[in-house]
């Protein structure tokens, strides 16, 4: 089972340009709806939305993607 994290967690993780490090904004357990697609959420295998410290922009990623800082 991925790692689980917490809202306010500062972590990092590798994007088209390379790793982005940010800080956790809102942990999901239940499927939800996110930029116009479903991501399958669970307890046991929650996704997380990040939002990058340099631009400000928020990403969603599962607990495999990310390393805690």
């Amino acid at each position: 089972m991925p790692e689980q994290f917490a809202v306010g967690d500062h972590v990092r993780w590798n994007s088209e340009a390379g790793h982005v490090e940010g800080v956790i904004v809102a942990k999901h357990t239940r499927d939800v709806r996110y930029k116009g697609h479903t991501r399958r959420c669970s307890a046991e295998d929650p996704q997380y939305e990040i939002k990058s410290d340099r631009t400000d922009h928020v990403a969603m990623h599962k607990g495999g993607a990310l390393t805690k800082l």
